[in-house]
């Protein structure tokens, strides 16, 4: 399992926050999410061998969001 740590750009409110952690968990390979619309941060565990931070980043970006990367590990 790998961790990223992802800045998003355009949360508004809670609400937001939900709708991203929703769309990650839905996707095979991530095994936890949390995102945060106080620290505009998502936490994602997932599996390398399934998808990468950039796959992360474009489901992000789907709804109209903008992700960076802010730490790996």
């Amino acid at each position: 399992m790998k961790s990223v740590t992802l800045k998003i750009q355009g949360m508004h409110c809670g609400g937001c926050a939900r709708r991203i952690q929703a769309l990650l968990e839905r996707e095979p390979g991530v095994k936890s999410a949390a995102v945060t619309f106080e620290s505009g941060e998502a936490r994602v565990l997932f599996d390398p061998a399934a998808l990468d931070a950039q796959r992360l980043m474009q489901l992000i970006e789907q709804p109209g969001y903008r992700a960076t990367v802010q730490a790996s590990g």
